[in-house]
């Protein structure tokens, strides 16, 4: 099944961004091959400085995503990491180019999709 993943990028191609700092999202549909796509980037509104947190913000950022099931970013706070948890989305965190994070993501999630199903087929 194909997800969508938000990655915190500056440029769109370096994994940049310190979740609750991040200007913008690059938001991507990954299909069942593993293949992405870019959808849309989106912008947010952040006025925090490092070490600060505004529950406002943080609130409208978390929103912003629900629709995605992946965030991919820098670095995330454990607040916001239980906030995403909390609605069902997954966090990483990488750095790197957005294309070798993105590949490493992918690999890991197929690797896992494949041994949940290898575990299911065995206790059956």
């Amino acid at each position: 099944m194909s997800y969508k993943l938000a990655v915190g990028s500056s440029d769109g191609e370096v994994v940049d961004q310190h979740f609750g700092r991040s200007e913008r999202f690059y938001i991507y549909e990954v299909d069942d091959e593993g293949k992405w796509t870019l959808l849309e980037v989106r912008d947010n509104v952040t006025t925090r400085a490092e070490g600060e947190h505004h529950t406002d913000e943080l609130s409208r950022t978390v929103d912003m995503l629900k629709d995605c099931s992946k965030v991919l970013v820098l670095q995330i706070g454990p607040g916001a990491q239980q906030r995403l948890k909390q609605i069902g989305i997954t966090v990483y965190s990488s750095r790197g180019t957005v294309e070798d994070a993105m590949g490493k993501l992918i690999a890991f999630e197929n690797k896992r999709k494949n041994r949940a199903f290898l575990d299911r087929e065995q206790a059956e």
